[in-house]
């Protein structure tokens, strides 16, 4: 009995309320370890829609072996990236938008966190509908019926479980991750044995050919390949600036990049898998069909994947909401994001238009976050070798060895997205870029963002004093 008091005194003291907003976090509360971090991230990525993100290979007329070769080739650069932008907020301990200003200057980086604000309500909305069908489908298994109103139920539990714990804050989050992930993950490996031997699996069957196939293959690599690792880039820093100060890059780099890679390629692989059968384009609704019996457990899994997604995505958004210099508790900017990804859900319920509004915003994530990456990049490990002044970034925008507006990178931005909006795929065709439709459709987006907005801003920076770049050497 003493035993199990002192376990639930213990996980009190380690879910403690978080009132840290963007200012550096001191070492004392430096606690989160290796396993924490792999926890949060696979938490993340342990969600229905990469299920059905992983049936858009087999949809396109890609074979399965060609599907799980883009998903790998495209998680092992899109985790590595977003293992290396982790490292700059364990050096650091300060949020991702906040090191924005490195690049962009002490305001100038408010045009990037403004994007940084706006874009995870889609997020939360996003995640949250994708699973209202299955639960439904997964409760009338059990003989729970009901129609828009149960479904309306459950998108309000949903919202208020994952905003409350996203306004506690980070430790509350990583006690959710850390003692919810080992079962929703047994979970996953009885679900993914079921459904290997339930599934009539076609590994060679493919439909396109030549340019045919590229395109499909640069639309899977855009969609849950790189692209995927890309849109987590921009809340990388707010979580890993909690990691003991003790830790070297390479254990930052392993566990997140693994939380990264891992739960992605699996829960895409399992949804290209039963796609393969051909029994529908739903693998996630396939998934509830095979088990039967198995009807509570996907419940749980699915009603796990969006809160474990959406409270990394609200916290984030409230810190990034904060670096705007607004003067909001950050439990109070949580609440409100919470109510305004709730109205968005309503909106998109009431539309069926779901399918299309994704793509379009996955393709919207990629056009400025890829270049957005690369500057950030080239900025921190390339201009600064990783040498800052942390204190610079929390000065009055006069007095910033940031400067105000950093125009360099303002335009290495503005470039980098022109570079991918032209080499992008969209199904709106007023945004469908001209050089990869001359392509034959093959989208090359992520790559021309990167690449061009990182390039220039290295080019730009090339003359620039060495002690201004660097200023006093506050981080690791």
């Amino acid at each position: 009995m003493s035993t199990r008091r002192e376990s639930a005194n213990s996980l009190i003291n380690e879910a403690n309320y978080d009132a840290l907003g963007i200012e550096p976090v001191p070492d004392s509360q430096r606690t989160s370890t290796p396993l924490d971090q792999f926890w949060i991230w696979a938490g993340a990525n342990v969600a229905p829609i990469n299920w059905v993100l992983g049936a858009i290979g087999i949809q396109l007329g890609l074979s399965l072996i060609e599907t799980l070769l883009v998903i790998v080739i495209g998680n092992l650069l899109g985790a590595a990236l977003f293992g290396g932008i982790c490292i700059m907020g364990h050096r650091t301990g300060v949020p991702q938008m906040v090191l924005s200003r490195l690049a962009f200057g002490r305001r100038g980086a408010y045009l990037p966190t403004l994007m940084q604000v706006l874009m995870p309500m889609g997020w939360v909305a996003t995640n949250t509908w994708i699973v209202l069908d299955l639960a439904v489908a997964a409760l009338d298994r059990v003989g729970i019926n009901g129609g828009m109103e149960l479904k309306y139920g459950i998108a309000l539990v949903v919202m208020i479980a994952q905003v409350g714990i996203a306004a506690w804050g980070f430790n509350a989050i990583k006690c959710f991750e850390r003692y919810t992930m080992p079962v929703i993950l047994l979970i996953m490996v009885v679900m993914t044995g079921l459904a290997f031997t339930h599934v009539d699996i076609q590994w060679q069957r493919s439909t396109v050919e030549g340019i045919g196939k590229l395109s499909a293959m640069s639309s899977l690599m855009t969609a849950i390949g790189i692209g995927w690792g890309i849109s987590w880039l921009v809340y990388a820093s707010d979580y890993t600036r909690f990691t003991q100060s003790r830790l070297s890059d390479g254990q930052v780099f392993r566990s997140t990049f693994l939380g990264m890679f891992l739960p992605t390629v699996w829960l895409a692989f399992l949804g290209a898998a039963i796609a393969s059968a051909g029994a529908g384009s739903d693998p996630a609704q396939l998934i509830i069909a095979v088990f039967g019996t198995m009807a509570l457990p996907v419940l749980l899994v699915l009603l796990h994947g969006p809160v474990a997604t959406n409270i990394v995505v609200i916290y984030s958004a409230a810190l990034a909401t904060l670096s705007l210099d607004l003067r909001v508790p950050r439990w109070v900017v949580s609440t409100v994001s919470g109510l305004v990804a709730l109205f968005i859900l309503y909106l998109f319920l009431q539309s069926g238009e779901f399918v299309h509004a994704f793509e379009n915003l996955m393709v919207f994530f990629v056009v400025w976050i890829s270049p957005w990456a690369g500057i950030t990049l080239v900025d921190f490990f390339l201009i600064r070798r990783g040498r800052i002044d942390v204190k610079s970034l929390y000065c009055h925008h006069l007095e910033s060895t940031c400067t105000d507006v950093n125009w360099r990178g303002v335009f290495a931005l503005a470039v980098g997205v022109l570079a991918a909006w032209l080499f992008q795929v969209g199904t709106i065709q007023s945004l469908q870029g001209p050089l990869a439709m001359a392509l034959g459709g093959i989208d090359l987006s992520w790559l021309a963002g990167f690449c061009v907005g990182g390039g220039i801003y290295y080019l730009l920076h090339r003359s620039r004093p060495s002690e201004v770049i660097n200023g006093p050497v506050m981080a690791k």
